[in-house]
C-alpha cells in the first residue's frame, strides 16, 4: 500500500511507532506538526516536516518560484501550519524568479501584525533581490484580504518599487486555504 492510502494514525505509526502514534493522534495535525506553545514534540516529526520544507525550498530554488505554484501554496501553508498567530514572512528572489531566502519578518498577535516597510527594504537590499513574494497567515482559519492586507501590499509595493525591487504576490494563509493577490486581481 502506498503512503497516500494510509490514514493519519498509520503514517504517524510508521514515523513514531504505534503507541506513541496512539497518543499523538488524540491531537489535531495542525499541532502535532506545528505546536510552538512550549508544548512537547516528537522530534521525528519535528524533523519530517522540516525535511519537508527543505525539499519545497530546493523546488523553489530551482526555477522561477511562481512557475510553480502548487509548491508555493504548500510552502506556505506547511510554513503556517499550527501557528497561533500572526506571521508576515517574505521570500526574496533573484532576477530569474528562483528563491534566494525566505525570513519570518514580523510576528504579532491573534488579529494582526506590525509590518515596517523601512525594514522589508532593507532585508530585501541585503539580500539583492529582485523582486519579493509575500505572505501572512491568518489564525483565525479564514483566507481573505482584510482593507488593512490590501492597504499594507500597495505600501510595500511602493516602498520597493523606489529601489527597483517587484512585488509579485502576496499570500494569506488560513487554514488549508492559500489565497494570492495576484490572482484575485489585487496586486
Amino acid at each position: 500500500m502506498t503512503p497516500q492510502h494510509l490514514t493519519d494514525l498509520e503514517l504517524l505509526s510508521v514515523l513514531v511507532g504505534e503507541k506513541t502514534a496512539q497518543k499523538l493522534h488524540e491531537r489535531s495535525l495542525a499541532t502535532i506538526l506545528g505546536d510552538e506553545a512550549g508544548k512537547p514534540q516528537h522530534p521525528r516529526i519535528v524533523a519530517a516536516r522540516e525535511l519537508v520544507l527543505r525539499a519545497l525550498k530546493e523546488e523553489l530554488q530551482r526555477g522561477p518560484a511562481l512557475s510553480n505554484p502548487a509548491s508555493m501554496r504548500d510552502f506556505f501553508r506547511l510554513s503556517f501550519l499550527g501557528r497561533e498567530h500572526e506571521i508576515f514572512m517574505a521570500l526574496f528572489l533573484d532576477a530569474q524568479l528562483r528563491l534566494i531566502e525566505y525570513e519570518e519578518l514580523f510576528r504579532g498577535t491573534l488579529t494582526q501584525t506590525a509590518v515596517y516597510p523601512r525594514e522589508v527594504v532593507k532585508r530585501a537590499l541585503r539580500f539583492n533581490a529582485s523582486a519579493v513574494v509575500f505572505a501572512h497567515n491568518h489564525p483565525s482559519g479564514v483566507a481573505e484580504p482584510s482593507n488593512a492586507d490590501q492597504l499594507l501590499t500597495q505600501t510595500l509595493k511602493q516602498a520597493l518599487a523606489l529601489v527597483d525591487i517587484k512585488v509579485l504576490d502576496h499570500f494569506i494563509v488560513g487554514g488549508n486555504a492559500v489565497m494570492s493577490f495576484a490572482e484575485r486581481g489585487l496586486m
